[in-house]
């Protein structure tokens, strides 16, 4: 039977751009070009190196987003996944990690899997969360953070690596994964990827077809909320150290009362 690998990618909006956040206190999306966040390419990555491994599987990449999300999965299919699934739906507007956890795991129940995939958290909430509650929902184990990661004889195994020291996990399929940035470099879409993409399958499914009402999601259904928020300042000119002598002695007693040592 085909290892059936579905991994969770967000179309995310673009780092280095004027990013901001809209009058009803969610992220502005219109305004700024989004991509596929970086994180979830090593997700990517690690599916298909898991799928070129075994003798029969199938890679899956979903996504829940607006029209413009497809740049994302288009991304993914282009690396090599095979098909894609997006969710989109107005009412899925000012979802947070609750709600977006919920139609993912709907969605991931509709599609079928052994494995989930996902990156070690978003560029742009950062929550990190997800891969775990989404788990939960599925009422599967979770090995997360892995460096490294490997499937075989129906287990996941994998390395996680902490500040002093490395752990060896191991849980039985169905599973959830996530991986950090240090599990290799995602590949980069060949020119006949990139064609042969335009030719994979994009499944589109919206919350009727997840059987979710509105109110579980969106800001109605949020379970955090942003209260406020302001314009980041304006940068002011920096605390120039003339060394004439006493540099070394000014510089240290800069960074103390910054509180930097």
């Amino acid at each position: 039977m085909s290892l059936r690998i579905v991994v969770c990618v967000k179309y995310v909006p673009d780092a280095t751009g004027d990013r901001h956040f809209a009058d009803d206190l969610t992220v502005d999306r219109d305004d700024v070009d989004g991509l596929l966040s970086e994180l979830d390419e090593y997700a990517v990555e690690q599916a298909l190196q898991i799928a070129e491994e075994a003798d029969d599987a199938e890679v899956t990449v979903l996504t829940v987003g607006p029209e413009d999300a497809k740049d994302a999965l288009r991304k993914a299919l282009s690396m090599g996944a095979d098909k894609a699934v997006h969710v989109e739906d107005d009412d899925l507007h000012g979802s947070d990690v609750m709600g977006t956890s919920l139609v993912l795991a709907k969605a991931i129940e509709k599609t079928g899997y052994d494995v989930v995939i996902a990156g070690m958290a978003s560029t742009d909430g950062t929550m990190g969360v997800l891969p775990a509650i989404l788990a939960e929902r599925l009422g599967v184990p979770q090995v997360t953070l892995l460096s490294e990661v490997k499937i075989e004889d129906g287990k996941v195994t994998g390395r996680r690596d902490g500040d002093t020291a490395s752990e060896q996990l191991e849980a039985s399929l169905p599973a959830v994964v996530s991986v950090t940035d240090q599990s290799g470099e995602a590949r980069y879409p060949s020119f006949k990827g990139i064609m042969a993409a335009k030719k994979k399958p994009v499944e589109s499914l919206d919350l009727s077809d997840l059987e979710i009402d509105a109110e579980e999601v969106g800001l109605e259904g949020a379970w955090t909320a942003v209260d406020s928020a302001a314009e980041r300042p304006a940068r002011t000119a920096g605390t120039i150290v003339k060394d004439e002598g006493e540099g070394g002695k000014q510089l240290a007693e800069y960074l103390a009362s910054q509180k930097f040592v």
